[in-house]
């Protein structure tokens, strides 16, 4: 009787985190709101947002809705690293939900989902591996490239395997961004080579956050990186932290902002990796680990 009552509790218990966090916490965007020492001293500030994984389907409302908020904190640049979609009929959808966000300057890179359409997998594989050979045979049947030219046509620079000059306001930013490396897809020869100096930003963007990328970029003197692609764990536990990465980084650099452990002082920049806003609708769910979308405020460097 005793391990009755013990297994009934259990699935209830089993049953309220699912609901959880399929229902509640999936749909409890937050804003994250950090600051990165990164600057020259006589630089002014400089706000980056940055957004990722949205994993766009057209009956996200929720997630849409709160997308065109995101205007309102007056961003200098936005970053978009990949992973917007996540069905053939979301490019417009998400091009709406950005909304008067695209008439400010950005730069977005692709990830592996704004190819290939999403096919139910078992969760648990990635446990003791990462999904980077799932798409070896597959044929990219989403409409990335119109996903693509919305961006641009609304001026925002295409950074996936190109290197480019930015005005952002009174600002120069060097941008040097790769295409999603998890499938392969980076070709970073094609934006090697040092950053400039003389530049107010020397800033990085890729999807995956692999190590043999970011430790070029760090060689190359790129000071800030951004990526998504981990959903910060997705599901993480209270003491643990995210239990998987879905890639080459660590898991304690899974989500939020760190400095990247380059090969000296000069060589390490600020990292941040997004838990991004969605999930596949395949695995609807989160868990201590709300989706998110970060404002980044650059300010002179410590001295």
């Amino acid at each position: 009787m005793r391990a009755r009552t013990l297994l009934k509790a259990a699935a209830v218990v089993g049953v309220a985190g699912l609901g959880y966090s399929s229902v509640i916490e999936r749909n409890w965007f937050v804003l994250r709101q950090l600051e990165v020492p990164v600057l020259a001293p006589d630089v002014a500030p400089l706000r980056i947002l940055h957004i990722s994984d949205a994993h766009l389907t057209p009956g996200r409302h929720r997630l849409m809705s709160w997308l065109r908020t995101l205007d309102t904190l007056d961003p200098d640049l936005v970053v978009n690293t990949g992973d917007s979609i996540a069905h053939p009929q979301a490019v417009g959808p998400f091009l709406a939900a950005l909304g008067p966000l695209l008439q400010r300057p950005g730069v977005f890179v692709y990830g592996s989902n704004d190819l290939y359409s999403p096919k139910f997998r078992n969760p648990a594989r990635y446990l003791w591996r990462t999904s980077a050979d799932e798409h070896a045979r597959d044929v990219d049947d989403l409409p990335w490239a119109e996903l693509g030219a919305g961006m641009e046509g609304a001026g925002w620079l295409n950074a996936n395997n190109r290197r480019a000059r930015l005005k952002v306001g009174e600002h120069d930013v060097e941008v040097a961004g790769v295409h999603d490396s998890h499938i392969e897809r980076d070709r970073y020869e094609m934006v090697a080579g040092a950053a400039d100096r003389a530049a107010d930003l020397r800033l990085g963007v890729m999807h995956s956050p692999e190590p043999a990328v970011l430790d070029r970029f760090a060689a190359d003197g790129f000071d800030l990186l951004l990526a998504g692609h981990t959903h910060g764990g997705q599901l993480r536990l209270p003491g643990t932290g995210p239990l998987v990465t879905n890639c080459g980084i660590s898991r304690e650099l899974a989500s939020g902002l760190h400095r990247y452990p380059g090969t000296g002082a000069d060589s390490e920049p600020w990292l941040h990796v997004s838990a991004g806003l969605g999930t596949s609708p395949y695995a609807p769910v989160r868990f201590c680990c709300r989706p998110e979308a970060t404002l980044l405020t650059l300010v002179p460097r410590i001295s």
